[in-house]
């Protein structure tokens, strides 16, 4: 007789449906939210234009099981991932997904400066190996850094003679921007093509819809009193402008 011996199953781990998506705490400050959304409306329209990628912000990232287990949940500010389909996240969930956020910008605070730039900085680099790692204060445009993952190891990052910080996961350029974003006047963190062209936001490119439309507009009425005026010196010569 021939004895069966089975073999224990193995668990799969957690998917995205079945892992925490939200733990109830709330942004630091309008600012903060403001200026997470500003990143990620900017970026929409570069991303608009690429077959793959994926941009998400205050978003949980698991990154191990053994962390989903523990729920030490991360929750990058922003992070922006390359090569994946472009479908809609509860989180990202790295064992499902495949790799890792190419870029990550941590938001800081007070309450939070201190981990965004120790225990945070570590978890993106020795454990989820993020090329690229920057964090920026709202209130403090002062402290900005960016960093870049090379024999791994964080190194910090110069800024270029324009005093930006370039991703070359991006290649995109973050930059310091002077104005008002939904009413709020301040230093904005920002991203601009390499050759110095703000990307812009929703409304922006409304307005220049806009400006585009009202331009052609203006043309087609120039065009139009030209002919009119054209039409009217053959006439006064005695010529038709119909035969002409």
């Amino acid at each position: 007789m021939t004895s069966v011996i089975s073999t224990p199953e193995i668990p799969l781990p957690p998917t995205q449906d079945e892992l925490p998506c939200d733990d109830g705490i709330p942004m630091e400050t309008q600012r903060h939210k403001l200026q997470m959304d500003l990143l990620l409306d900017t970026l929409q329209f570069w991303l608009d234009q690429r077959e793959h990628g994926y941009i998400g912000g205050n978003m949980f990232i698991y990154f191990s099981t053994e962390q989903a287990r523990n729920q030490d949940f991360r929750g990058p500010d922003f992070f922006a991932v390359l090569g994946v389909p472009k479908t809609e996240r509860k989180s990202w969930v790295v064992w499902e997904e495949g790799k890792a956020p190419n870029v990550v910008i941590e938001l800081l605070s007070e309450s939070t400066k201190q981990e965004d730039k120790t225990r945070k900085k570590q978890v993106y680099q020795n454990q989820m190996r993020v090329p690229e790692y920057f964090w920026y204060d709202p209130f403090n445009p002062e402290d900005w850094a960016g960093f870049a993952l090379e024999k791994s190891e964080y190194q910090p990052l110069e800024k270029d003679e324009k005093q930006r910080y370039i991703s070359e996961q991006l290649g995109l350029a973050l930059v310091q921007w002077q104005g008002s974003y939904k009413g709020v006047e301040t230093v904005w963190l920002r991203w601009e093509t390499l050759e110095g062209e703000l990307l812009p936001t929703e409304r922006e490119l409304r307005e220049q819809a806009e400006t585009k439309a009202q331009q052609a507009e203006t043309k087609a009425q120039q065009a139009e009193t030209k002919a009119e005026k054209l039409a009217n010196k053959l006439k006064e010569l005695g010529i038709n402008p119909d035969e002409v």
